[in-house]
C-alpha cells in the first residue's frame, strides 16, 4: 500500500492551512508539507516570480504535480495551495484520495478574518491591484470547488489554530465511529456525501 496523507487541508488564502498543517503535524507527531513550498523548490524561486516570469498556467502545472506528488508520497498533513483545487487532475486525484479512505478538510474563511492573516501583501500575485475584491472574487469562484472536494469543512474565523486542530481531530473521530460531533456539530460539518 503507498503512503498517503493523513488529512489534506484546503482553503482559500488567509484560512490558515500552513499554520493549521504545523498545528495538527505537532499533535499527532507527523511530517506537514505544503504543496506551495514544493513547487518553489522544484522551480527555484517563489510563487510570486513564477507567476510573473512564467504564468500562471505554468505555476497551475507545477502545482498540480507537486499535488500528485505529495499525495502518493506523503504521509503527514498537507497543505495545498489556494486554487490547487482548481485544476481538474487535482480534483480527480483528491477524490481517488477520498475513494481510499483519505480525509479532505476545507478551512473556511470569510474575507473580514483572511485579511488580517494575508495581509494582501506583494507576495500574492492573485491579489494585486483591489486584493480585498479580489479576494472576495476568487472566493466566490472557488467556494463550490473546495465544497465539492471537501469531506469536512472546518470554520477558521476567529479561531487559533490549536484550536482549528482540535476541531479537525474531533471531526476525524467522529467520522471513525460515525457519530455527529457531540457539540452540535462545531468539531466541523461531515460532507461524506457531497
Amino acid at each position: 500500500m503507498t503512503a498517503r496523507p493523513r488529512v489534506v487541508l484546503v482553503g482559500p488564502p488567509g484560512s490558515g492551512k500552513s499554520t493549521v498543517a504545523h498545528a495538527l503535524a505537532g499533535r499527532w507527531h507527523l511530517a506537514e508539507r505544503d504543496t506551495d513550498a514544493d513547487v518553489e523548490s522544484v522551480a527555484g524561486k517563489p510563487v510570486a516570480d513564477i507567476f510573473v516570469e512564467d504564468g500562471e498556467p505554468r505555476f497551475r502545472e507545477l502545482e498540480h504535480e507537486a499535488v500528485r506528488l505529495a499525495l502518493a508520497e506523503h504521509d503527514g498533513v498537507l497543505a495545498l495551495g489556494g486554487g490547487a483545487v482548481l485544476h481538474p487532475a487535482t480534483q480527480e486525484a483528491l477524490a481517488a484520495y477520498r475513494e481510499s479512505g483519505g480525509v479532505v478538510v476545507f478551512l473556511d474563511v470569510s474575507l473580514k478574518h483572511a485579511a488580517p492573516r494575508v495581509g494582501f501583501n506583494q507576495s500574492r500575485p492573485l491579489l494585486l491591484g483591489n486584493p480585498r475584491a479580489k479576494w472576495q472574487a476568487l472566493m466566490t469562484e472557488r467556494r463550490p470547488v473546495y465544497e465539492a472536494v471537501a469531506t469536512v469543512v472546518v470554520s477558521t474565523d476567529g479561531v487559533a489554530p490549536a484550536v482549528v486542530a482540535e476541531r479537525i481531530e474531533a471531526a476525524l473521530a467522529d467520522r471513525r465511529t460515525g457519530e455527529p460531533a457531540a457539540d452540535g456539530g462545531a468539531a466541523g460539518e461531515d460532507r461524506s456525501e457531497a
